[in-house]
């Protein structure tokens, strides 16, 4: 009885060993190939869910289902037109098929290493082939250059520099010449990889260089914030220029109206004065009398000595006073 029951254990044991040997979970995320004897068998697992293999005799090799990042590392090329550049770039990739790329690879990290070298080497032959400014504009919009007054600032700029400036941007074909090459490379080469995206990180100029274009940039925008400066004090003057005689026309015109004012009310004055004056005698003689009075308060005072005629008209009420 012993010995059975024993026996029993053993053969449930055994059950639930080889139910458990056999048993493989895939989650969403993850796809598989079934291996005998080191050779993969069968199609691609890639559901999500329980599956079964032979125990002992079948294992199971797992790879990632989702989208995988792929970083390159900073690379020097030189651009079609003599200058060196780091390129920096990403790109995101995935397993297409994982059997075949099992059969190619056998690990990922194995294909990584081979997608390193496929994707660099199509980013350097893609930018030896194109310009700088084309690598750096992904747009075809030209560039804006602010004119002012005559262009006098747009004409110190050299021409050169301005088709520079507006040249067509490339840098989205580039990129999607990059995928396309190394898709068809791929394909040749049957890797079991689909590339999905590339994309610039980053651009940047070789550090022994970096300072003097960078020098040469402050040095460009100095000079022209220079002629606009000197543009800016030519306006200046010109309007305060403007301000003065505008000034000079409203003082002389002003000047000019006052003086017909003045004038006008003088001859009023000495129309007024000429009307009284010939009104009446007794008038004119205490007019007379009074002016007169005026003049002795005005010129005689106790230091006064004044020497004169007896005829003088000065000394008239003088003399009648006495």
């Amino acid at each position: 009885m012993k010995t059975g029951k024993i026996s029993l254990v053993v053969l449930i044991v055994i059950v639930l060993i080889v139910t458990f040997a056999s048993i493989f979970i895939l989650d969403e995320t993850q796809q598989a190939i079934i291996t005998q004897f080191g050779k993969p068998i069968g199609q691609p697992v890639t559901t999500a869910g329980i599956h079964f293999k032979v125990p002992l005799i079948q294992k199971v090799i797992t790879f990632d289902k989702r989208l995988l990042d792929w970083d390159g590392n900073p690379q020097e090329i030189p651009t079609k037109d003599n200058k060196f550049i780091f390129i920096d770039t990403f790109a995101r990739w995935r397993i297409s098929d994982a059997l075949v790329f099992y059969k190619s690879n056998r690990s990922e990290t194995v294909g990584y290493s081979r997608l390193d070298d496929l994707l660099d080497g199509a980013v350097r032959d893609e930018i030896a082939n194109h310009n700088l400014p084309e690598i750096i504009r992904s747009s075809d919009r030209p560039m804006a250059i602010i004119e002012v007054e005559s262009s006098q600032i747009v004409s110190d700029i050299d021409s050169s520099r301005i088709e520079e400036l507006n040249v067509v941007g490339a840098r989205e074909q580039i990129v999607e010449n990059i995928v396309s090459n190394v898709r068809k490379k791929m394909q040749e080469l049957n890797l079991g990889i689909d590339v999905i995206d590339l994309q610039i990180k980053k651009i940047d100029y070789n550090p022994e260089v970096q300072q003097k274009v960078f020098d040469r940039m402050i040095s460009e925008q100095k000079r022209i914030a220079e002629k606009y400066r000197a543009l800016g004090q030519g306006e200046k003057e010109r309007i305060l220029g403007k301000q003065d005689q505008k000034k000079k026309e409203i003082l002389s015109q002003a000047y000019l109206e006052a003086q017909t004012i003045r004038g006008k009310a003088d001859a009023e004055a000495v129309n007024i004065y000429a009307n009284s004056y010939n009104r009446n005698t007794d008038s004119r003689d205490f007019y007379q009398f009074l002016r007169t009075l005026d003049a002795y308060k005005t010129t005689i005072d106790s230091s006064t000595k004044i020497i004169l005629t007896t005829d003088n008209e000065f000394l008239k009420y003088l003399d009648t006073a006495e």
